[in-house]
């Protein structure tokens, strides 16, 4: 049975899924007012605000000076949400014939309003996947979430090869920017030199050596 009901409002959804990101991104934990600030592109006193309203719902605790936590409903919340939002996104993209740079923003509206029904459909006529276009990994219909075992691609040492798991979906530009250099999930990528102080890295994707700023790079993970 859905956790979603007409008293949770699509913004309470967009908040209990920013929270479920940010602690999946950061490896668990409370997460705190600006975090939410940032990701989500509103004032402080917007998300305290909000808190406050998802915490009479019962969909959030309050960690005092740590942050948020989402409660068990919380987090059904969020990965019906998520779940809606990444399976769009990859119907998009292998149905329709959308780039990945332009789905985020249409799952990002469509997430809110498609039935349990649709979303079953759509979740078999895709094969039942496990990751978006981004990979990031598809909650089931039961909650549980795939994983593997991660690092971000600016922890790799120079002269090893990994493969590209997720892709920030967050920034349209630099998914177009990447996708150009091959750098997509699935891809195998040679890192083979680091300059920090420059501040540049130097991959190698299918024999074509690229050199960008590691600030481009760090919301790539690669499998561990």
């Amino acid at each position: 049975m859905s956790a979603r009901t007409s008293t949770i409002s699509p913004a309470m959804e967009d908040y209990l899924k920013a929270i479920h990101q940010i602690a999946e991104d950061t490896g668990g934990g409370p997460v705190q007012t600006q975090a939410l600030s940032d990701r989500l592109q509103v004032s402080t006193a917007s998300v305290t605000g909000m808190m406050k309203k998802l915490d009479q719902y019962k969909l959030v605790e309050h960690e005092p000076y740590r942050g948020v936590v989402l409660t068990p409903r919380g987090e059904q919340v969020a990965l019906e949400v998520l779940r809606h939002h990444r399976l769009l996104e990859l119907y998009l993209v292998e149905q329709l014939g959308m780039s990945w740079e332009e789905v985020h923003a249409e799952a990002d509206r469509l997430e809110h309003v498609i039935s349990e029904g649709l979303e079953d459909r759509i979740a078999a006529a895709l094969g039942q996947p496990e990751r978006d276009p981004h990979g990031d990994p598809i909650p089931a219909r039961d909650g549980t979430v795939p994983s593997d075992p991660w690092q971000r691609l600016t922890a790799v040492a120079a002269g090893t090869a990994v493969e590209i798991l997720r892709v920030s979906d967050r920034d349209p530009r630099l998914l177009q920017y990447l996708a150009e250099r091959g750098l997509r999930p699935g891809a195998t990528v040679s890192v083979e030199s680091v300059d920090e102080l420059a501040g540049v890295i130097t991959l190698s994707v299918d024999g074509t050596s690229s050199t960008l700023a590691l600030t481009t790079v760090t919301e790539i993970s690669v499998r561990v």
